[in-house]
């Protein structure tokens, strides 16, 4: 049977202003033992005077272990979101941020297609995608890493969209992040349909909810969201999610996709709650 962890993806300081080590802090005060970094390449100016929570990949890894390790929590996963369809950007990101999470200690790095150039049709995206997952899969295989791609766009949106994409490589080190909220409000196909069709692959799930007003103004118009709201307050029937992933005989990290400190607060006690005796506690 399956076993949880509980984390929170520093996406819950965003409308906060503050920084990547004010967030940590403040996830480890809530109680948290797991943080899901973003990270970028170059000096982004905002994270660089403190308003913004994503960590520079020009700094050293060591160093955002290092400020996790001071708050007490540690690293699950790397928000590494790259365009797969855009390799002279995503395969210099990707490779880093897996370089950053062994580092740091964890196993997982997620990521989407993004968006299609007008320019590519179908088939040419798919082998830009064959060729960006090659590249990045041969450093995630040295580093033991994971790379996980999530419902977030117009391939991913249905679970034969995301198969496709993960049949582009032999690689046992490519799987998917499962974004409970991206694929409830894509509207493509049943999410929890599509979840039985590929539960086989998920490595990570994004705990991500979604609002009664939000899935009345968006559901079937767009493929994803930045964040959802407070777990156990929206429409994803959490129930349901773990009924299906139970019988999966490994560790799987819940990092919860919110929009505030409060919300981050409300969805570890939901998901603790209704986690019950599967939650890994250490």
């Amino acid at each position: 049977m399956a076993r949880y962890k509980i984390a929170v993806n520093m996406e819950f300081v965003r409308s906060a202003d503050k920084s990547f080590e004010w967030g940590v802090r403040k996830a480890a005060e809530i109680g948290y033992s797991y943080v899901e970094p973003m990270v970028h390449t170059g000096w982004e100016l905002l994270s660089e005077v403190g308003y913004f929570h994503s960590f520079s990949m020009e700094e050293d890894p060591l160093l955002m272990r290092e400020i996790c390790e001071r708050a007490g929590v540690r690293v699950s996963s790397i928000s590494g979101h790259s365009p797969l369809m855009k390799p002279e950007a995503a395969v210099p990101r990707l490779t880093r941020a897996i370089v950053f999470a062994d580092a740091c200690g964890a196993r997982f790095v997620n990521t989407d297609e993004m968006l299609k150039p007008d320019w590519m049709d179908d088939a040419f995206a798919h082998e830009v995608m064959r060729y960006t997952l090659t590249k990045a899969l041969q450093v995630a295989a040295r580093h033991r890493v994971y790379i996980c791609v999530e419902p977030h766009g117009i391939y991913t949106q249905t679970s034969e969209g995301l198969l496709r994409i993960l049949g582009l490589v032999e690689s046992p080190w490519l799987g998917i992040n499962w974004d409970t909220g991206n694929a409830y409000l894509a509207g493509a196909e049943d999410p929890y349909e599509g979840l039985e069709r590929v539960r086989d692959h998920v490595r990570h799930v994004h705990a991500k909810d979604i609002s009664i007003e939000q899935s009345e103004q968006e559901r079937g118009k767009v493929t994803g969201t930045p964040v959802g709201c407070a777990c156990g307050d929206g429409v994803v029937d959490w129930e349901r999610v773990l009924s299906i992933l139970d019988p999966l005989e490994r560790e799987l990290f819940f990092s919860v996709e919110c929009a505030t400190v409060e919300q981050a607060e409300r969805s570890l006690t939901f998901l603790t709650q209704l986690m019950g005796d599967r939650v890994v506690r250490d």
